[in-house]
C-alpha cells in the first residue's frame, strides 16, 4: 500500500501543530560559572532543537504507526523513518542491510520461550516465512587514526506496545514518552555531532532497538550479534523516557536520573556534563539500581560494556497507557537534557581513557567480570 498521501497530510499537521503548542515555561538551572564549554561544543549543543524533536516525535507517536508493536506495520514505518533521518544526517549505514540489522522474529520468539523471566509471546502456528524485525544503526566515524576503531553507543528503543484489543474510541498506545522521546533524542544527537567540522576521536554509533517491550529483544540480539566489536565498545548511553517532567514523585525539570549511577565512571561523566549545562544529574535512592536491568543498557552491560540508561521520569501518568501522547511532552526540557548528554558523549569520545566499572561496587561485579572476559577473549 502507498502511504505517501497520508504522510503528506501528517507532515502538514506537524507544521500546524508546532505553531500552536506553547513552549515550556520551565527554567533551566544555571550552569556552574567555572564550567564552560568550548566554542565548538557550544555550537554543537545549540544544534539540538526542541522544535525539530517535536516534528520527529509527533510522527513517531502518531496514530498512523498504531503503537509500534513488535512486529507490526507501524514498527516497520518507524524503522524506515529513522533510517531516512540517519541518511539525511549523513551517518554511515552500519547494519547487514543498509541501516538495518535484521532478524527473524519467529526465531527470536522461540528463544524468548526458553528465557527465564522474559515476557513470552502467545504460541502461534508455525509460520511459513520469516517475519523481519530491525535494529536501526548508523555510525559517525571518529577522527583519530587509532581511536576511531573504538566506539561509543547512543541508543534508545523505538517500539511500544501496539493497540488495545476490543477497545472503543482511542485504542492506540502511542508511546510518546516511552520511548519515542529517546528515539528522537538519538536522531537529534546524531544531527548535532554530524554537523561538527572536526569530529570526535572515537566513533559514535547511533542505534534504535526493536522489541524492548518484549524483553529487551533487539538489544539482546545486538549483544549476541554485535556490528562493532564488543571489546572495542567503550561505553553506552541509553535514553529512555526523557520527554515527560511529571514524575510520580514530583516534577523533574532540568533534571535527569542515571540507572546504576555508581556502577561505572559513566554516571560521574554524565554528572559533570550536567554541571556544565545546568542539568541536575542524580542517583535515585531506589530506582537507580532497581531499573538498571529494566532497559536496553542491560543487554550491553551483560557483554561488559559500561552502559547506563538516563530518564527524566521513572514513573509518570499514562505509563503504558493510552494517554502517553505527543502533546504531553516538554520539548524544551528534553532539548536541555539532550544537550547535557551530548557533552557527556563528547567527553567519552575524545578521552584517551575509556570509562571503567567500579571494582569496589559489588553490584558491578558481574559486569566487570564480563568486561574482563571480553578483553581476555579478544
Amino acid at each position: 500500500m502507498n502511504f505517501t498521501p497520508r504522510l503528506q497530510l501528517i507532515a502538514s499537521a506537524l507544521i500546524i501543530s508546532s505553531s500552536l503548542v506553547a513552549p515550556s515555561t520551565f527554567a533551566q538551572k544555571a550552569p556552574s560559572a567555572a564550567a564552560k564549554l568550548s566554542p565548538v561544543m557550544q555550537a554543537t549543543i545549540e544544534r539540538i532543537s526542541a522544535e525539530s524533536m517535536r516534528g520527529h516525535l509527533t510522527f513517531l507517536a502518531s496514530d498512523l504507526l498504531e503503537g509500534r508493536d513488535t512486529p507490526s506495520r507501524g514498527l516497520d514505518l518507524a524503522a524506515e523513518y529513522i533510517a531516512a533521518q540517519f541518511r539525511v544526517i549523513g551517518l554511515e549505514p552500519a547494519g547487514n542491510d543498509g541501516y538495518f540489522q535484521t532478524a527473524d522474529w519467529n526465531v527470536l520468539k522461540k528463544e524468548l520461550r526458553r528465557r527465564p523471566g522474559a515476557p513470552v509471546p502467545p504460541a502461534e502456528a508455525e509460520p511459513t516465512s520469516p517475519t523481519i524485525v530491525r535494529n536501526v544503526i548508523g555510525v559517525l566515524r571518529g577522527s583519530d587514526p587509532a581511536l576511531k576503531e573504538t566506539y561509543v553507543l547512543v541508543t534508545a528503543h523505538y517500539d511500544h506496545i501496539g493497540m488495545k484489543a476490543n477497545a472503543e474510541g482511542d485504542k492506540i498506545f502511542n508511546g510518546a514518552n516511552d520511548d519515542a522521546s529517546g528515539t528522537v533524542s538519538v536522531i537529534e544527537l546524531a544531527k548535532a555531532f554530524a554537523g561538527m567540522k572536526d569530529r570526535p576521536k572515537r566513533s559514535i554509533v547511533f542505534m534504535t532497538f526493536f522489541g524492548e517491550e518484549k524483553g529487551l529483544v533487539g538489544s539482546r540480539y545486538y549483544g549476541k550479534n554485535p556490528v562493532f566489536p564488543i571489546e572495542k565498545t567503550v561505553a553506552g548511553i541509553n535514553i529512555e523516557q526523557v520527554g515527560r517532567t511529571d514524575d510520580s514523585e514530583g516534577a523533574q525539570v532540568a533534571s535527569v536520573g542515571v540507572t546504576g549511577f555508581d556502577f561505572s565512571e559513566v554516571g560521574a561523566i554524565i554528572k559533570q556534563a550536567g554541571d556544565k549545562t545546568g542539568i541536575h544529574v542524580w542517583k535515585h535512592p531506589v530506582n537507580s539500581d532497581k531499573y538498571f536491568g529494566a532497559s536496553d543498557n542491560q543487554a550491553l552491560a551483560d557483554q561488559g560494556i559500561p552502559a547506563h540508561t538516563i530518564s527524566v521520569a521513572y514513573g509518570f501518568p499514562d505509563y503504558h497507557g493510552l494517554g502517553d501522547e505527543a502533546n504531553k511532552i516538554d520539548y524544551e526540557n528534553m532539548a536541555k537534557v539532550d544537550r547535557a548528554v551530548a557533552v557527556a558523549i563528547e567527553h567519552i569520545a575524545n578521552s584517551k581513557d575509556a570509562p571503567k566499572w567500579d571494582e569496589k561496587n559489588p553490584k558491578a561485579a558481574k559486569y566487570l567480570d564480563a568486561w574482563k572476559q571480553g578483553k581476555t577473549n579478544k
